[in-house]
């Protein structure tokens, strides 16, 4: 295959930075097609941890190129700063490029982001206070700024224009306002920086379809936290599923070969909202530490649940995923018994969806189907016929129950410690 996207099929943090490494290895093109800095993934690279929110997980690969494409909302100040980290650690960043139209998630989002979150008090979203919804919010109401914007000469007029209107807002908030020449000093900088890398990515792409190159989008969050299809109102602000690969992008339809869904071997939420499957006990506590599960951007303690059969089924039907990667699957080793949720009760009735409406999702209760679970160590396996027999019944029994195929199966967090069942791209 030529062109895959990579998405998340949960709520995020799934384990997507591992794998969109692995298939950028092999990619001419990596393209991140929507979020911000709200997110981010660990890659290891060489014996080096490198944390990434903004930039393509494809950096690392000097003959890869990384588009930031049009649907992204990027914050120039944290991007620079991950750039740095990246310069000093003696990458070029030669191959990395940022879309024309992104849209700037500038100082005054960020401030009003915040603001916004306290006032809501006890009905608080659980934003990372990044700015994303608020620059989103711009791009939507057309008063944005893009990057074609930040590099030109009439960027301070236009900024100037929108700060007067975004400090009398902050100002009704109880915030306090943004100083303009600060401001202009510091993105007066950051625009020289940027002006080299910031290009017309449509082309690009356009070209590269015709030079048949092998394209990897990825995305950030996960299918649940996606502006239609997710928990809604406790969601993300852009279209987190597969289909943003293509308004964030420009890539055209008829180029999207195969997605691929990132499915964590059980489930993990962050911030507010209903988890249906969600566990306060022990096993609970052992998994978060055992796995880490603490968010890298907020290092907000993750919610921990058993794995939902009946969402992936739904995040399945978004996306189109016919293939998935099973992450975290090591995590599970030495348990006795391992739950599985494969549909839900609402009001007495058996259903196979996930409702639209909140009321009723925080009214469901998972059906669970208990599985043996195994006790031996599977880090080291590196072939799905050397897992233990219980740990092939796990896999197998999600395939047939979500539809789709295990193409790769993580059971560490190292780079090879992953077992490829079937080669894809």
């Amino acid at each position: 295959m030529k062109s895959i996207v990579v998405v998340g099929s949960q709520w995020g943090d799934e384990g997507k930075g591992k794998v969109t490494n692995y298939y950028s290895s092999k990619a001419d093109i990596v393209v991140r097609y929507q979020g911000g800095n709200n997110a981010g993934h660990t890659v290891k690279f060489n014996g080096m941890e490198f944390h990434l929110q903004t930039i393509p997980s494809g950096i690392f690969n000097e003959k890869t190129l990384n588009i930031l494409g049009n649907g992204m909302v990027i914050n120039p100040i944290s991007l620079y700063s991950e750039m740095k980290t990246l310069l000093d650690a003696g990458f070029s960043l030669k191959n990395m490029v940022i879309s024309s139209r992104a849209n700037v998630d500038l100082n005054y989002h960020l401030t009003l982001d915040g603001l916004k979150e306290a006032h809501l008090k006890d009905k608080q979203i659980g934003t990372t206070k990044k700015g994303i919804g608020p620059c989103y919010t711009d791009k939507i109401s057309r008063d944005g700024i893009r990057f074609c914007d930040f590099i030109d000469e009439d960027f301070p007029k236009i900024y100037a224009e929108r700060l007067k209107e975004k400090n009398e807002e902050i100002a009704r908030y109880g915030g306090e306002v943004i100083d303009l020449e600060e401001s202009l000093k510091e993105y007066g900088k950051l625009a020289k920086f940027f002006k080299p890398y910031v290009k017309e990515t449509v082309s690009i792409l356009a070209k590269a379809k015709e030079e048949n190159k092998k394209i990897l989008f990825e995305g950030a969050q996960g299918t649940m936290l996606d502006i239609d299809f997710g928990t809604y109102p406790y969601v993300s602000s852009s279209n987190s599923s597969a289909g943003g690969a293509i308004t964030g992008s420009g890539i055209g339809i008829d180029y999207i070969e195969a997605c691929v869904g990132i499915v964590k071997a059980y489930t993990t939420r962050v911030g507010e909202g209903p988890f249906v499957t969600e566990l306060h006990n022990e096993l609970a506590d052992t998994i978060r530490e055992k796995a880490h599960e603490y968010g890298v951007v907020t290092h907000r303690p993750r919610r921990i649940g058993y794995l939902d059969l009946n969402q992936l089924r739904f995040s399945r039907n978004v996306n189109g995923f016919k293939y998935f990667a099973l992450m975290l699957l090591d995590i599970l080793s030495g348990l006795d018994e391992i739950k599985v949720c494969t549909k839900y009760e609402l009001d007495g009735e058996v259903i196979d969806y996930i409702p639209a409406s909140l009321k009723e999702t925080y009214r469901c209760k998972p059906i669970y189907v208990t599985l043996p679970g195994w006790k031996e160590d599977i880090t080291n396996v590196r072939s799905f016929k050397d897992l233990p027999e219980n740990a092939k019944n796990y896999v197998q029994f999600i395939e047939k129950e979500i539809g789709a195929t295990a193409c790769l199966i993580s059971v560490g967090p190292d780079h090879d410690a992953t077992i490829i069942k079937e080669d894809i791209f």
